[in-house]
């Protein structure tokens, strides 16, 4: 198998698991609902409020606060939906690189930039909204994962650039 080979398999094994990250992101903002009553049920069930108390209690009321927003403002609920498409829609996205990644390196900045957004945003937005700082935390390690592939990604377009570019050829005797 050729360098530029080698290469564009890593790239596309890369933006894969990374787009069905993003997809498993996003399809899990779908059922809210019932994930939050299935996650309280089972940290009940391993005595998690006996050893992670503030976890128990935060996932508690995130749970009465959804089903009261399911039961009575069912509306509210709209904005997690459009939440998921978008992790959809951005998913889509990375196809462009897939297929053609020195063209389409630009998507794999896009998405470094916005890994990078997710930071200031848990820092401010999570503090008004009165999210617990250690649940920011874990909001924050989502921008930190998802840039590593994508940052492994970058550094792979780029040598191949550099393998596609015509002074990286052997100049003609």
């Amino acid at each position: 198998m050729s360098d530029r080979a080698a290469l564009l398999k890593g790239i596309r094994v890369w933006l894969a698991l990374f787009v069905v990250c993003l997809v498993l992101s996003g399809a899990t903002a779908f059922p809210l609902v019932h994930e939050l009553r299935w996650t309280d049920s089972a940290l009940r069930a391993l005595s998690a409020p006996e050893y992670l108390p503030a976890l128990t209690e935060w996932i508690t009321r995130v749970r009465d606060g959804l089903a009261t927003a399911d039961a009575e403002y069912p509306f509210l609920l709209y904005g997690t939906d459009w939440l998921a498409f978008a992790h959809l829609v951005i998913a889509v996205a990375f196809y462009g690189p897939y297929r053609d990644p020195v063209r389409n390196i630009w998507v794999v900045e896009f998405g470094m930039i916005a890994c990078a957004g997710i930071i200031p945003l848990a820092l401010v937005c999570g503090p008004i909204r009165g999210i617990p700082f250690w649940w920011s935390v874990i909001d924050m390690s989502f921008g930190v994962v998802g840039v590593v592939p994508l940052y492994v990604v970058r550094r792979k377009i780029k040598r191949l650039e550099a393998l596609s570019s015509p002074l990286a050829a052997p100049a003609a005797a």
